[in-house]
């Protein structure tokens, strides 16, 4: 990021809030391979159902904290006094569905790593290990999902996550880099496009 001295342009959808620029200006559309990263993105966005994701990223660190740092192996031990705890923790959302979904998404996340060696290799065969580059002129082109989006979200839950519907899966492609969703104009969208994945 430089600084020319003119005001950086940005997709509109993060506004003004420091927290919201941060995640867009160094996290959004970046490719992502790390599995313990990739299970913490698909937690949240996941947690985010029903809520807006700026409620979510303001809770990140509470749940890095209730979640074992996302470990997967260790967040698919967790049992019932794990869970009472997190029902009784205030820094997260407190939706015993969604605590409950996370503990059964581990476990099959770690399922995918023992099959396909990790959870990374699995993930990026559905763009063939390259990102889409979108071409968006506005954030009204965005869509909420896509046939990409479909095919994960069904892969899924075969597999048997929870909280991982269409939506909520093509919010995680956007994030985790497998999607470029950053608007022309935005100063992201060409920095994004040149930090091509390495293919699988």
């Amino acid at each position: 990021m430089k600084d020319t001295g003119t005001p950086l342009v940005r997709c509109a959808w993060c506004g003004e809030s420091p927290l919201y620029q941060a995640y867009h200006d160094t996290e959004w559309g970046v490719p992502l391979h790390d599995d313990r990263a990739l299970f913490e993105l698909l937690t949240l966005e996941g947690a985010q159902a029903g809520l807006s994701w700026i409620t979510v990223l303001k809770k990140r660190e509470n749940y890095r904290a209730a979640f074992a740092g996302f470990d997967p192996a260790l967040v698919a031990q967790f049992g019932d006094a794990e869970t009472a705890a997190l029902l009784a923790n205030p820094g997260i959302v407190r939706n015993r569905l969604k605590i409950a979904s996370t503990i059964g998404n581990a476990r099959a996340f770690l399922a995918i790593q023992a099959e396909f060696g990790s959870f990374d290799a699995w993930l990026w065969n559905f763009v063939d290990g390259l990102p889409i580059q979108n071409t968006l002129g506005s954030i009204r082109e965005i869509q909420a999902s896509t046939p990409l989006s479909d095919a994960l979200s069904k892969a899924l839950k075969k597999r048997g996550f929870r909280f991982v519907g269409s939506t909520i899966c093509y919010a995680f492609l956007q994030a985790a880099g497998l999607v470029n969703d950053h608007t022309t104009d935005c100063f992201r969208h060409g920095e994004v496009a040149a930090l091509s994945s390495r293919p699988l």
